[in-house]
């Protein structure tokens, strides 16, 4: 394999942070060489599952989903599609590359889509230790209602990963949407927290996202028992989480873009991006969309 030889005087972004203060990479298109990666994890001969909840009507979403990621989502490395859905009989046959399969699981469908939100990371948890420790080395953990648009690979892969929210990347710490309410277990003070991560993508080795699930759905369960529910759901958890227990990598907004943030400078290139939708239509019991 032939590259140029990186210079250690000469990075190659300037425009972003690229390493946090705990020593974490944050990845952005251009600060690796997807070849020597692949290398790498092809020599430990790595499988990958990505989870991905088609619930009541978002099995719609399904079919894009799945035929985006055989074309940009760890091409040429082994693959479990794993759908967690209550309409099994509507998942369709998909022509896989060698290598790659989709598991499908049923499980209940809840009354609100909070609920659905909310009882993921239980449901990932439990699966995780009872099943997917068995056949997978790392877990992405994503949302169903998007499509992969440009080149996702094993450079988003690490102990624990989560990913930066697109509509906070730069905005301050005092702006972020974290739970400010002291009451719940995802309480965060408003001079504290790192950076806003998105609930639609976070994932590590397997006994990393099992401690983070955990983690999760014991803080809901608290919550619950208080009569509380956090602003934003798991994705409130996940921050907390993320508070005491940094991220080993963490993905730039590219792995989880939405064209109404328009095209920033900084976001070379949208690599996953949500589907516009009308969550009227697509969403049981309406409440507040997320922004």
């Amino acid at each position: 394999m032939f590259y140029d030889k990186p210079e250690c005087l000469k990075p190659i972004r300037t425009d972003v942070l690229t390493l946090t203060p705990w020593l974490a990479p944050i990845v952005w298109n251009g600060v690796f060489n997807r070849d020597i990666l692949n290398a790498q994890f092809h020599q430990m001969d790595v499988r990958v599952g990505l989870t991905a909840f088609a619930i009541k009507k978002y099995v719609m979403f399904l079919p894009k989903f799945i035929e985006s990621a055989e074309k940009f989502f760890m091409v040429g490395h082994k693959v479990n599609y794993y759908i967690f859905t209550d309409r099994v009989k509507e998942v369709s046959n998909f022509t896989l590359a060698e290598g790659r399969r989709v598991v499908t699981l049923e499980v209940p469908a809840y009354e609100r889509w909070q609920d659905v939100t909310m009882r993921r990371m239980e449901m990932i948890r439990d699966y995780s230790m009872n099943r997917f420790t068995n056949e997978v080395d790392y877990l992405v953990c994503v949302d169903v209602d998007m499509v992969f648009l440009d080149d996702v690979g094993v450079e988003i892969l690490s102990n624990v990963f989560g990913t930066l929210h697109p509509g906070f990347f730069g905005a301050l710490r005092k702006e972020f949407t974290y739970e400010r309410r002291p009451q719940s277990t995802a309480y965060i003070a408003f001079d504290a927290g790192d950076f806003y991560y998105a609930g639609g993508n976070f994932g590590g080795v397997i006994e990393e996202v099992i401690k983070l699930t955990n983690f999760c759905h014991n803080a809901m369960l608290e919550d619950k028992q208080k009569n509380v529910e956090a602003l934003w759901h798991d994705e409130s958890y996940l921050n907390k989480y993320f508070l005491f227990y940094k991220p080993t990598k963490i993905l730039s907004p590219e792995y989880i873009w939405n064209n109404y943030y328009g095209s920033p400078a900084a976001v070379q290139k949208k690599r996953f991006l949500g589907i516009e939708k009308d969550y009227n239509v697509v969403r049981f019991r309406r409440a507040i969309s997320k922004p």
